[in-house]
């Protein structure tokens, strides 16, 4: 229900190690939240050790696919794939904590 929320708020969440099962949540979430609106832009909070390199490519094609800007924001550690995933998002809108890790 929270998630909703969020999602519903353009809110979206990589918190876990990057596999199919969360790269096919992630783009399904972008493609609808674009088909919504495409003028509002995303955001996208990423804490996640690493991954698969192919659902992470395919998250990564997605934020470069839908028309809103992707701000991604590192709370925590952006880690191999994450971190790929992490310099995905807009050029101007990336954001890292000052003691996120990043590698």
């Amino acid at each position: 229900m929270l998630l909703n929320r969020l999602y519903g708020e353009i809110l979206l969440f990589l918190y876990q190690k990057v596999d199919s099962e969360i790269s096919n949540q992630l783009i399904g979430l972008m493609v609808y939240l674009n088909i919504e609106d495409d003028t509002k832009d995303l955001f996208l909070f990423i804490n996640s050790p690493g991954g698969w390199v192919i659902p992470g490519v395919a998250i990564y094609d997605t934020m470069q696919f839908v028309g809103p800007n992707v701000h991604t924001i590192c709370m925590g550690l952006a880690a191999l794939m994450g971190s790929f995933i992490l310099v995905g998002g807009e050029i101007t809108k990336r954001l890292t904590f000052p003691h996120a890790w990043r590698q």
